[in-house]
């Protein structure tokens, strides 16, 4: 079986260069590849047309992914905060935000989410299901941020308490301007990448892979690519991460 997982830092929906709040275009972006997972960051809290409804909210109905959570890790304003998100085909249960903020720097987390994949399309989730276990990151800007960040996920007990065979999927903007984080920190740990590195950063003409997708367990990453899309460029000051994954 396969699904297709797409990692997507929006940016609150304005674009890297016109600064234009456009929640169509990153519909369009998304919508595209059809995902069966979204993972999002830098979600805001309201969409700016339905004030009081959740840009998670309005996403998710866009996409036709019913099942979503939505937790704020940055609060400029009542109604300005942001977050991280996730939209899924399926039930998501277990969701909880893991803070990985240091000292005085600005507030980052991972929202960690469990979702049941159906093992083929008529198959009761109950009964004949996979439990996939997803943590959705931002990391900071510094370098020993980040890595002191992933370590502290790394031994969290979210992630300790998954079996070593369970499938794990950790994604997000990790803020990797070298792209050495994989080598570095998630490969001893277990957890396998891409030699490629897709560049996503900024979208208009990427040169930096800030983003970046890794599994764990009983499933593995057939492609992972950057969107080449050419409203992409505009919708986001990053490209999203496409990932199809496998299951063995």
């Amino acid at each position: 079986m396969n699904i297709r997982v797409v990692s997507y830092n929006i940016h609150k929906c304005i674009g890297g260069v016109d600064r234009r709040y456009d929640l169509g275009r990153v519909v369009e972006v998304i919508g595209y590849y059809q995902p069966d997972l979204v993972l999002l960051q830098e979600v805001a809290r309201y969409g700016r047309k339905s004030t009081g409804v959740l840009q998670t909210d309005i996403l998710g109905d866009a996409l036709g992914l019913s099942h979503r959570v939505w937790i704020p890790n940055v609060r400029v304003q009542q109604s300005r905060g942001y977050g991280n998100a996730i939209l899924s085909r399926w039930s998501i249960s277990d969701s909880n935000n893991i803070n990985l903020t240091i000292g005085p720097k600005k507030p980052r987390s991972a929202l960690y989410s469990k979702v049941r994949i159906p093992r083929s399309p008529r198959s009761d989730t109950r009964t004949h299901s996979r439990a996939v276990h997803l943590f959705n990151l931002h990391l900071g800007l510094s370098g020993i941020e980040r890595r002191m960040q992933l370590k502290q996920l790394l031994t969290h007990d979210y992630l300790k308490r998954v079996a070593q065979a369970t499938p794990v999927v950790v994604a997000g903007d990790l803020n990797d301007v070298w792209g050495t984080l994989g080598r570095k920190l998630m490969r001893p740990s277990g957890f396998r990448g891409t030699d490629r590195k897709p560049r996503t950063f900024p979208a208009y003409a990427p040169v930096r892979p800030l983003d970046s997708l890794y599994v764990r367990g009983e499933i593995e990453i057939m492609s992972l690519m950057s969107s080449r899309l050419a409203i992409a460029r505009q919708a986001s000051d990053h490209l999203p991460l496409v990932a199809d994954l496998s299951f063995p």
